[in-house]
């Protein structure tokens, strides 16, 4: 009964955002219309999160009727301090978004409004252990565009439909876990421009159910991790698996990742807020991980996964210090140029633990290809650190029908051997995608748990075996294809074959009967 009544409140929920998508339809394509809905969306959320804070700490206390949103300004200011010290960041009753959205009709200055709000949350986390979490992140929400209208009257309109839009939104009684809420209306958000535009932004969007796979790869046998990260972020959503999965408090010490694209690094910061990992519980820096890695003082980590982007350039051997950096110089060589993919697997597995797992989406090249790529597949296959490699389907990511592969790697492997699995066939279509159904999950991780052969299906082969083919590591080069054709008996066709040969010969002889009969 919860999950038909989860789901009827989810579609409450879609139905919402699509509403306001149609009253901004025009003025705000996908990508900013995101931005917009879930920086205010974002807005709402730490405003009746800390509302509700101090409601419930005073109504604890004995004074039932208190309300926070009905202080005023200055009685409020008392609370600063601790609030910021508890939750990183202050809001003034005046400021609160049940407080704005009464008064925007009649506010002819609400874009103004909005900004210095904007910017004094922001600014009530300066010099403190808050401050890098909330710093820059309504940057992306420009009140003052014109993509909201030509004049600040049109503008202010467009925010007054966003202000009613949110507020309308059925987010639940926080008791009962709203989180969910705010998180399903974030993945519908990128769902609904991932599929329209394959690639919004600069962020390529990973299916919820690769998201799934990934993690549980990474959690085998484990209730706990120490932390986990994805080096490159995008929007977190990886990340926020293990809080699905695990529970946020079995992810010990917080949440780790980088992100080059600054406005997806703001997104990724909102998104953590989002799902209610507090501000001490992640670290997200905005900066290229390749060339400037911001968590040296946080590794090892116990769970990496990462979807890292495809065929990518970096500066590679034209920067001498890189073939140096401890990271990379163990394999002797730098990923080429034109393809960073190898440097992220060398950067993973530099920051793995060594009771750690890293399951990475890769496109089926790196497997392949000669030259530097080749030389850094030895080095991992010798060293004995590539634990598995699974071939997915075809057409499951948005933007690519390219069918990509996940590595995964580990410091301590009980054996000298890796698992090839061909999950080519697991899959559901829905539209003009493809699918992991949970029955497909469960089929690819019997058979990553299991370490057996199965026919067609999956083969533990050993390193000596790689080597012997060039360190190829192509599902295709170990695990056979079934051949679905239907299988013919060459004796029994050429005896049918024979049969109907001297039919055709009776056949001939009575209807030459027939017509020297009709001539005669």
């Amino acid at each position: 009964m919860a999950d038909v009544k989860k789901e009827q409140e989810r579609k409450e929920l879609h139905k919402a955002i699509w509403n306001i998508a149609n009253d901004l339809r025009g003025s705000v394509d996908g990508w900013d219309f995101k931005q917009y809905v879930l920086g205010i969306m974002f807005y709402r959320y730490i405003s009746e999160n800390i509302a509700n804070y101090i409601d419930s700490d005073e109504r604890a206390a004995g004074n039932a009727d208190f309300s926070y949103a009905e202080l005023s300004d200055a009685e409020a200011e008392e609370a600063r301090a601790d609030m910021v010290r508890t939750k990183g960041f202050f809001i003034l009753p005046s400021q609160l978004f049940v407080n704005v959205r009464k008064t925007a009709p009649n506010d002819e200055n609400l874009n103004e409004t909005l900004e210095g709000i904007f910017r004094a949350i922001e600014a009530s986390a300066q010099g403190t252990p808050s401050e890098s979490d909330f710093k820059g992140l309504f940057d992306d929400i420009d009140v003052n565009s014109n993509k909201l209208g030509a004049t600040v009257a049109k503008r202010n309109e467009k925010l007054v439909k966003l202000l009613d839009g949110i507020g309308e939104m059925k987010l639940g009684d926080y008791k009962d876990n709203t989180i969910d809420a705010f998180g399903d209306a974030y993945e519908f958000l990128m769902g609904m421009y991932a599929s329209n535009a394959g690639k919004s932004g600069g962020e390529y969007f990973t299916p919820q159910e690769v998201s799934e796979l990934l993690t549980r790869l990474t959690l085998v046998g484990k209730t706990e991790v120490n932390k986990v990260y994805d080096p490159a972020c995008g929007s977190g959503s990886l990340l926020l698996k293990f809080a699905k999965i695990l529970g946020k408090e079995n992810v010990r010490d917080g949440f780790f990742g980088q992100e080059i694209n600054l406005t997806t690094y703001n997104l990724c910061r909102i998104n953590m807020f989002l799902h209610d990992i507090d501000f001490d519980k992640f670290d997200i820096a905005n900066e290229d991980t390749l060339t400037a890695p911001q968590h040296y003082d946080d590794e090892p980590f116990e769970a990496i996964v990462s979807n890292p982007p495809y065929a990518t350039k970096w500066a590679g051997d034209s920067d001498p210090v890189l073939i140096n950096d401890p990271r990379f110089s163990p394999a002797g060589i730098l990923a080429p140029k034109s393809y960073a993919d190898m440097a992220f697997i060398m950067h993973s597995l530099s920051w793995l633990a060594t009771n750690g797992v890293a399951a990475i989406v890769c496109f089926p090249g790196i497997f392949y290809r000669g030259g530097a790529e080749k030389k850094i597949r030895q080095y991992l296959v010798d060293n004995n650190f590539v634990d598995c490699v699974i071939q997915l389907p075809g057409n499951l990511f948005f933007g690519t029908s390219i069918a990509t592969c996940i590595m995964v790697m580990k410091k301590s492997k009980t054996d000298s051997a890796v698992l090839f699995i061909d999950a080519s066939a697991e899959y559901e279509k829905v539209t003009n995608n493809n699918k992991l159904r949970p029955e497909n999950i469960e089929h690819i991780m019997s058979y990553f748990t299991d370490r057996k052969d199965v026919p067609y299906a999956a083969r533990l082969v050993p390193n000596s075996e790689i080597a012997e083919n060039d360190y190829n590591l192509s599902v295709s080069t170990y695990v056979e294809k079934q051949d679905t054709r239907e299988k013919v008996d060459i004796k029994e066709l050429n005896k049918q074959i024979a049969e109907i040969v001297a039919r055709e010969q009776v056949l001939r002889d009575e209807i030459d009967k027939i017509i020297a009969e009709i001539e005669g």
